[in-house]
């Protein structure tokens, strides 16, 4: 197996397994505290909106609905995920996945988190770091918790892909 097909197929396998283990986490803390998690329609409106010119929204929970938008949100969804692990493995090497490390990937986990904080929120209309939303401070932890469970994720995916192959 060539070095660009093992880097693709970790890739793919490792971040739709480390996103999944971030839904799950979703799932809980919906189940056991009671804090929702981010509706993935609402990103594939903001998706399905950029074609037809429109890159941020005041509010993206009162702009026009997008044919297909959950379908659209869940897959950029794990696309990210995919990309964000794909990063990874370009800089740790194949080798972390033969040997993986938990703290290469809790930190880049937890700098995922810029996107988010510097992309998703502004153009959603939530503001830069979640400024514009009623507890700023809560949805800046609350977004870090999940990024330090994605790379969680990233580690433990590694591992369970390190024991198959």
């Amino acid at each position: 197996m060539s070095d660009s097909f093992q880097f693709l197929f970790f890739s793919v396998l490792i971040g739709v397994g480390a996103t999944a283990f971030m839904d799950l986490w979703a799932l809980l803390r919906l189940r056991f505290f009671g804090v929702p998690s981010l509706d993935w329609a609402l990103v594939g409106r903001w998706l399905g909106s950029i074609p037809r010119g429109r890159f941020a929204h005041a509010g993206i929970a009162t702009a026009t609905a997008v044919r297909g938008e959950r379908a659209l949100g869940w897959c950029a969804h794990y696309a990210t995920g995919v990309v964000f692990a794909a990063l990874l493995l370009s800089i740790c090497g194949l080798d972390w996945v033969r040997q993986p490390t938990p703290l290469p990937a809790l930190a880049f986990g937890l700098a995922t988190v810029a996107a988010p904080f510097f992309i998703m929120q502004p153009a959603l209309g939530a503001g830069v770091a979640a400024s514009r939303t009623p507890n700023p401070r809560r949805a800046r932890i609350n977004s870090l918790l999940t990024h330090g469970v994605f790379g969680m994720g990233l580690y433990l995916s590694a591992l369970l892909l390190q024991k198959l192959i």
